[in-house]
């Protein structure tokens, strides 16, 4: 039934163990010749042999969720595993594994298959197309700038019983994501009559967000002034995203008027409001006054999340108090809030010392924290920039080491580290391997590749 969508099926497969990864099996597609669906032999056990028939390996949803995102990048053979692990292992799909190849698919503009995949859904019980379902298609058409398939779709939802309040949000969800905000008031003042709404607040909360993502902070003045004159009733999450929206435009104690406000009117705040007020505070009136907040909700019963400690240690950090951000991220550590490489990344901007650098590095890698690329490139151009060579191939060979492709950023942290202490010879080859893996290299007087 799959394999009429693509021409080709995938011979077996060889199960080899994955480190690092929580999936118990990896499914290898490299080495196999192409087939035909009329040339398909009968499976041949021999590279199974120590491990069973294909029929006798545990599949569950989770395990075959990650084996796809593991091909998230390759439509082709994600769909020759989803193919085949239905087919010839026996696993029933069901409506978490079509939604995720139904993902991958739209990531590619695959959407004649998308659709193709939902008609089958519907045939089997097990697998009946969701409203996530729908909110994917709306994603991947919306962030495919196709806002009128979007629609489309949305309009065809009659025919899964589908076509409702919560469909019509994540169609203006979708569109406010992917910054078709204008579309999205539009659809929204089109239609506001055809859905039954419990309130307009959800919408307005999601078009007021699209305006902030696009950065126009006087229409974002506009659309929360119209709230008021529409009547529409502010709750926890406008607040939220406008006190953001004030603290983006560098007017914090704006935001904190607006926290004052919020109390006034007996709004109690979550722990995503107080950590957007912490921020403000802390850029308007100092850091000593987000640490009184920080009390303040953990007194009211709000606990403070990863974001909290990361905001507070940050505020520290960047006003030299390294100490106390240190005391902080032992306290996180205490009260069972493990960092993350965002945490790192404040103490890495602000220290000043290579050594307490790496070994602040070490110590993130062996808590089994890994750094993105971001922190690579900001940590060997920050070794570049004081002439320490060794530290940054430190971090490029860890970077290595980790599995953590270098891409053009990292690469030209690298080059320009080398061309600073006059290793021409050497920034040449890593400007040559970076082409060679076809990144763009930017010009430079002295491997000659200057612009003309």
């Amino acid at each position: 039934m799959l394999s009429t969508i693509f021409s080709r099926r995938p011979n077996p497969f060889l199960f080899l163990p994955l480190p690092f990864s929580p999936m118990p099996i990896f499914v290898n597609f490299h080495n196999f010749p192409e087939t035909s669906p009329t040339s398909v032999k009968p499976i041949n056990p021999d590279p199974l042999s120590e491990m069973g028939t294909p029929s006798s390996l545990d599949f569950d949803q989770s395990t075959v969720c990650d084996a796809l995102s593991s091909y998230s990048n390759d439509y082709k053979r994600a769909f020759d595993f989803f193919t085949w692990v239905e087919t010839d292992s026996g696993f029933q799909h069901n409506t978490e594994t079509y939604n995720r190849m139904i993902d991958i698919l739209g990531k590619f503009f695959e959407f004649d298959k998308s659709w193709e995949l939902i008609q089958i859904m519907k045939k089997q019980w097990s697998s009946m197309p969701n409203y996530a379902t729908f909110r994917i298609m709306f994603k991947r058409y919306v962030c495919a700038h196709l806002v009128k398939e979007a629609i489309d779709t949305y309009d065809k939802l009659d025919e899964f019983n589908m076509k409702d309040e919560v469909s019509f949000c994540n169609l203006i969800d979708a569109l406010c994501e992917y910054k078709h905000v204008i579309e999205a008031q539009e659809l929204w003042v089109n239609r506001r009559e055809c859905v039954r709404f419990g309130g307009d607040t959800k919408v307005y909360n999601m078009i007021l967000r699209g305006w902030s993502k696009l950065g126009w902070w006087g229409k974002c003045r506009e659309f929360w002034e119209e709230m008021d004159r529409r009547g529409v009733r502010k709750d926890l999450v406008s607040y939220s995203i406008y006190m953001d929206i004030q603290c983006k435009c560098s007017k914090p104690w704006k935001a904190v008027k607006l926290y004052k406000e919020m109390k006034k009117k007996g709004i109690q705040l979550d722990v995503v409001a107080y950590n957007t007020v912490i921020h403000a505070v802390g850029l308007s009136e100092g850091v000593d006054f987000s640490v009184r907040l920080y009390e303040e909700m953990t007194e009211l019963g709000c606990k403070p999340n990863v974001v909290t400690y990361n905001t507070i240690i940050k505020l520290l950090c960047e006003n030299g108090r390294m100490k106390e951000a240190r005391d902080m991220l032992q306290w996180m550590h205490k009260k069972g809030c493990g960092p993350n490489v965002i945490t790192y990344n404040s103490f890495f901007r602000c220290l000043v010392k290579p050594r307490d650098i790496l070994r602040l590095f070490e110590m993130m890698i062996e808590s089994g924290i890994h750094p993105g690329l971001d922190t690579y490139v900001m940590l060997m151009r920050k070794f570049g920039r004081w002439g320490f060579l060794r530290p940054v191939f430190v971090i490029w060979n860890k970077m290595e080491q980790l599995g953590c492709s270098p891409d053009e950023s990292a690469y030209n942290a690298l080059i320009d580290a080398l061309l600073q202490r006059g290793m021409v010879d050497l920034a040449k080859k890593y400007d040559e391997e970076m082409l060679a893996n076809g990144l763009s290299a930017k010009p430079r007087l002295e491997l000659g590749t200057e612009a003309v």
